[in-house]
């Protein structure tokens, strides 16, 4: 076994029953007034998160940590214009946060993948951007698995209605390009994987303590990334193992706990991949999007795939995750006729993600947060008087 692979199964060890449990937080300016300074806040809850985490043999080895904010189009914009390069009005363009194998002849494949489905999904690649790092202070063992990692700017397509439909579009061009890397078989240190691909948000995330986050991403010191909302994740990989891909955040959500429904979902979702149908998806994408849960992914990743189908559906992130993680209804008497109606409806259309969990998510736009039908991971919020929203686990 080479040191970036994960093992098979042998003895006690069985990769089907990984998963974590972890730190999550978030702060929201609830006026949706962006700044600096709600970044800032969020990774000083993420630090304070540091006991909900875990390191390895080394201490600076930490099992995964990372945030998600709304787009920094302050930072974007003057990066871009660097390059000779003029974006459209924010919510036309897209950054995507991508994490590239380390071999230069892997990453050149991978590029010419991801600019050859843009321009085939009738959208324009406008440029790369490098992403500033510093791994001085990270371990030793996460460095052997560093990715090279750069932003991809796409702006929309002229037939693109609007945001929504371009989101619909930069999801089908993520899925297009997953299935298309994954088939080269790439054997790199650094394996390929798209933390982020939004016109609303983007994810720093890594292999990392709480702490370092904004040591390593430079960005996330710059006064220009400003956001109105700060979703942060600190993992402790209970039964799983550390990767740059399987930190938190995840595209939309991060998770504390675990689900142990995940074999019957999974299949669940692969079962109705064939009945899938939506008026704003061209018919002939649909099976492009196959499969819908991404292979080897954790409990968390897989509860992110199918929250982020449902959610860019049209249903949008509260009524998504209302599906997907039920309350108890049916021994809450006080639930109303019209709610429980709701859960006995969506009951018939997929079954609860079940499992201890504690839950926030973002579609960049809100931020909530949940907790499982038991509230096993409890979580606490507090509104203050000057607006500011914050919760953690």
């Amino acid at each position: 076994m080479t040191q970036f692979e994960r093992p098979e199964q042998q003895g006690l060890y069985n990769p089907k029953n990984e998963h974590d449990a972890c730190g999550l937080g978030f702060v929201a300016n609830i006026h949706g007034t962006k700044s600096h300074t709600i970044v800032s806040q969020g990774l000083q809850i993420l630090t304070n998160l540091t006991h909900r985490g875990a390191t390895g043999y080394d201490p600076k080895l930490g099992d995964g940590a990372g945030i998600l904010i709304q787009m920094p189009d302050g930072l974007i914009r003057d990066e871009a214009k660097k390059l000779a390069i003029d974006l459209p009005v924010s919510g036309q363009y897209a950054c995507g946060l991508i994490f590239f194998p380390q071999s230069t002849q892997h990453r050149n494949q991978c590029e010419k993948i991801i600019t050859d489905i843009i321009k085939e999904e009738g959208q324009a690649f406008l440029t790369w951007r490098d992403v500033p790092t510093n791994n001085s202070n990270i371990a030793d063992a996460a460095k052997a698995l560093e990715p090279n990692i750069k932003q991809v700017i796409i702006a929309q397509g002229k037939e693109v209605k609007d945001q929504n439909h371009f989101e619909r579009k930069l999801f089908v061009i993520r899925k297009r390009i997953e299935h298309s890397i994954k088939k080269l078989g790439l054997d790199d240190p650094a394996q390929f994987y798209i933390p982020s691909l939004s016109s609303r948000t983007i994810v720093y995330k890594g292999m990392l303590l709480a702490n370092e986050v904004d040591t390593y991403y430079l960005d996330l010191k710059d006064e220009r990334v400003t956001s109105a909302l700060a979703l942060v994740h600190q993992r402790f990989s209970t039964n799983t193992f550390p990767a740059w891909d399987l930190a938190h955040p995840f595209r939309m959500i991060a998770h504390n706990g675990e689900i142990n429904t995940l074999r019957g979902n999974r299949h669940w979702v692969h079962a109705r991949e064939a009945d899938l149908s939506h008026p704003g998806l061209d018919p002939a994408d649909l099976p492009l999007l196959h499969p819908i849960i991404q292979p080897g992914g954790s409990d968390s990743s897989s509860l992110d795939n199918a929250f982020e189908l449902l959610s860019i559906s049209g249903r949008g992130p509260l009524h998504a995750m209302l599906m997907l993680v039920p309350s108890a209804y049916r021994s809450e008497e006080s639930l109303s006729p019209e709610v429980r109606a709701f859960y006995e409806y969506h009951e018939c259309m997929n079954e609860p993600w079940d499992g201890p969990a504690a839950l926030a998510f973002s579609d960049g736009r809100i931020v909530a947060a949940c907790l499982d039908r038991n509230g096993l991971r409890p979580a606490r919020y507090k509104i203050t008087k000057d607006g500011l929203f914050l919760m953690g686990s």
